[in-house]
C-alpha cells in the first residue's frame, strides 16, 4: 500500500542544488556565449512587461498635462517662440559654417562625415544594480541598432550600446566603472582617457601629466579616437584639477555633460562603419583622381598656345599664286634662300614658272628684299620675275 503522502527531498537539499544551478548558470553566462541567444528571447518575452511598467508613468503625464492652466501654457508658448527665433539664427550661421566645412573638406579629400543619421529612442527602463549603470531603450536589432553605436542626448554623449535584443537595446553610460573613452581638450587639443567611476555625476582623467595644460572649466569633446565615438561631441566639462608635486600625474575630474539620470529622450548616432583601411584607400583614390584633373587642366593651356594664333598666316594651298596677277597668295610665301656668293643665275630662270613659294610680284617676302629695292653690293642679283603680261611676238 503507497503511503498517502509521499516525502520529497529536504528544503536543505532542495536549497543546496539550486544553490549549485544558480552558481553554474552565472558563470556560464559570464565566461560563454552559450546563453545570449536564450537572454536575446527573454528579453523579446519581457518587451510587453516593460511596456506594462512604464503605462503608469505615461499615463499619469498624459492627466497632467491635460490639466495644466491655460496661463501657464501661454507663458510656455511665448519663450518657446523666443527660444525657436534664437535657434533659427543659429541655425542660419551653422549652415553657413557646414557648407564651408564641406568645401574644406572636399579640397582636403577628407572621409569624415559632417552630419550622421541618427535615431530617436526612448528610456523604458534603468538597470537596478547600483554598481552598474545601465540603462535600457525601446529601439533594437529590428531598427538597425549594432554593437558599439555611440547614445547621446540633446546635451552630449550618453554611452555605447553593450547588447542588442530584437526591439529593446541596453545602454553603457559613460560613468559606469567599465567604461572609457578617448577625449580632447577643446581649448587646446589635448587628448586624455576619460574613465567612469560609478558616481553619475563625475568622471576621471586617468595620467594626465602635472604639467599638463588643463584647468577648471575646459570643455572635453570626443577625439574620434578608436573609430567608436565620432569627434566633436560634447563630453564632460572639467570641475577639479588638483596637482600634486609628489605625484607624476594629476587628478583631474570632470562632470559629464549629458543628463544621464534625467534624460528620457536619446540619439543613436549611425557613423561611417568603413574601416581605416578603407578610408585611407578612398582617400587615396580620391586624391589620385584630384591629380589627374589638375594635370588635365595644366595641359589645356600648353596645347592652346602651340595652335597657331588668329591672324598668322599659313602655308600657301598647292597652285596658290602661280597665275601671276600680283595677287598675294593665302598666307605668307615662303622665303627663297639667297643664292651662293659667286654663282650664276641658272640658265632659263627667266622663264621659269613661278612655284608656290615663290612671292608674287611687289610683295615683299620674309628674308628677301621687294622688288625695285636695291640689293646689298656683293650679293647676287635675283632671279627675274616673269611678267603678268604675255610676251609679245616679234
Amino acid at each position: 500500500m503507497k503511503p498517502l503522502f509521499a516525502k520529497g527531498p529536504s528544503l536543505s537539499v532542495r536549497m543546496l542544488v539550486l544553490t549549485v544551478l544558480s552558481v553554474v548558470l552565472m558563470v556560464v553566462d559570464a565566461r560563454f556565449d552559450t546563453l545570449k541567444p536564450m537572454r536575446s528571447q527573454m528579453g523579446l518575452v519581457l518587451t510587453p512587461f516593460y511596456w506594462l511598467a512604464d503605462l503608469p508613468v505615461r499615463a499619469w503625464e498624459g492627466i497632467s498635462d491635460q490639466f495644466n492652466s491655460r496661463s501657464v501654457l501661454i507663458a510656455e508658448n511665448e519663450k518657446l517662440k523666443a527660444e525657436s527665433l534664437l535657434l533659427q539664427r543659429r541655425l542660419q550661421k551653422l549652415a553657413t559654417l557646414t557648407e564651408q566645412n564641406v568645401r574644406l573638406r572636399e579640397l582636403l579629400n577628407s572621409s569624415a562625415l559632417v552630419d550622421e543619421k541618427v535615431l530617436v529612442g526612448e528610456l523604458i527602463g534603468v538597470d537596478p544594480n547600483p554598481f552598474t549603470h545601465r540603462i535600457l531603450i525601446d529601439k533594437g536589432g529590428k531598427d538597425g541598432v549594432f554593437l558599439g553605436q555611440p547614445v547621446l542626448d540633446a546635451r552630449g554623449l550618453m554611452g555605447q550600446v553593450v547588447e542588442v535584443m530584437p526591439y529593446t537595446s541596453r545602454v553603457l553610460l559613460l560613468t559606469d566603472t567599465t567604461h572609457s573613452i578617448p577625449v580632447q581638450v577643446n581649448r587646446n587639443g589635448l587628448r586624455a582617457i576619460a574613465s567612469g567611476t560609478g558616481n553619475p555625476e563625475r568622471l576621471e582623467l586617468r595620467h594626465v601629466a602635472d604639467t599638463a595644460d588643463i584647468k577648471e572649466g575646459d570643455l572635453l569633446v570626443s577625439s574620434g579616437l578608436g573609430q567608436r565615438f565620432p569627434a566633436g561631441y560634447p563630453v564632460a566639462t572639467v570641475k577639479e584639477v588638483i596637482h600634486d608635486s609628489g605625484q607624476p600625474f594629476a587628478i583631474v575630474r570632470a562632470v559629464p555633460t549629458a543628463a544621464l539620470n534625467r534624460s528620457r529622450y536619446l540619439l543613436l548616432v549611425f557613423s561611417d562603419n568603413r574601416s581605416p583601411e578603407q578610408r585611407a584607400n578612398d582617400a587615396a583614390q580620391a586624391q589620385e583622381e584630384a591629380d589627374r584633373k589638375a594635370a588635365g587642366q595644366q595641359a589645356t593651356p600648353a596645347e592652346s598656345s602651340t595652335a597657331p594664333a588668329s591672324g598668322t598666316p599659313a602655308a600657301a594651298a598647292p597652285g596658290a599664286g602661280a597665275s601671276g596677277t600680283g595677287t598675294p597668295a593665302t598666307g605668307a610665301a615662303t622665303s627663297v634662300p639667297a643664292a651662293k656668293p659667286g654663282a650664276a643665275p641658272a640658265p632659263g630662270a627667266s622663264a621659269a614658272k613661278p612655284t608656290a613659294s615663290t612671292p608674287a610680284t611687289g610683295v615683299p617676302a620674309t628674308g628677301m628684299p621687294a622688288t625695285g629695292t636695291p640689293a646689298k653690293p656683293g650679293a647676287p642679283k635675283p632671279a627675274a620675275t616673269p611678267s603678268s603680261k604675255p610676251p609679245r611676238d616679234h
